[in-house]
């Protein structure tokens, strides 16, 4: 091809050129607007959610190791009279005692909110939905692991449960931890707050 060729240039060249340019110019525009998005945003969340799932999970793992081996087999004791007791019941079913034969259908239940509340925390950019999440997963993580780990077998187990109010179903800290969590996201979607740090209006 000549300079003047070159120079020139044929129609088509000129236009996939044209092309290609508006191209790269959209893509860094929409990089630069998600950018732009994300530091007025702050940053992800994401410690946030780690440090209350642990400390959820933390907690609820050391009570249990507590209760079963220090009340398990034992006569329940009185917290606040008859009205709050500790006493260690193996529930094989959901939060606070609901569908014991429904064990391993709960416990892929458990392993699915796992892994959307990790997807999620990819845009997680909301403190309060941070602490919400970080709840639901630390409760959900601690009730794992007792279905993963205890008899009677591998997604099976009886999950411990120990708090025990009058006239209420026993629980443990891994269910108030996921129902903290869980009025909490009910709280935030009303106030119109998202897990990306934005508000909307109905």
């Amino acid at each position: 091809m000549t300079e003047a060729e070159r120079a020139i240039g044929t129609p088509d060249d000129q236009a996939d050129e044209t092309a290609g340019d508006q191209a790269e110019q959209l893509s860094d525009t929409a990089d630069t607007a998600d950018r732009a998005d994300s530091e007025g945003r702050g940053r992800r969340r994401i410690p946030v959610l780690v440090g209350v799932a642990l400390f959820a999970f933390v907690l609820d793992l050391v009570t249990k190791l507590i209760v079963v081996s220090q009340l398990e087999h034992r006569d329940a004791i009185e917290v606040i009279g008859t009205v709050l007791q500790f006493k260690v019941v193996r529930n094989r079913g959901a939060a606070f005692g609901i569908g014991e034969a429904l064990t391993v259908v709960l416990t892929l239940i458990a392993v699915v909110v796992v892994l959307v509340i990790i997807r999620l925390a990819r845009k997680l950019y909301s403190t309060p939905w941070a602490v919400a999440l970080g709840l639901l997963l630390g409760g959900a993580c601690g009730n794992l692991v007792d279905r993963i780990f205890r008899s009677p077998g591998v997604f099976q187990g009886a999950v411990v449960d120990f708090i025990a109010p009058q006239h209420f179903a026993v629980f443990n800290l891994a269910d108030s931890a996921i129902v903290c969590g869980g009025v909490l996201i009910v709280v935030l979607s009303f106030r119109g707050l998202d897990p990306d740090g934005t508000v909307h209006r109905d």
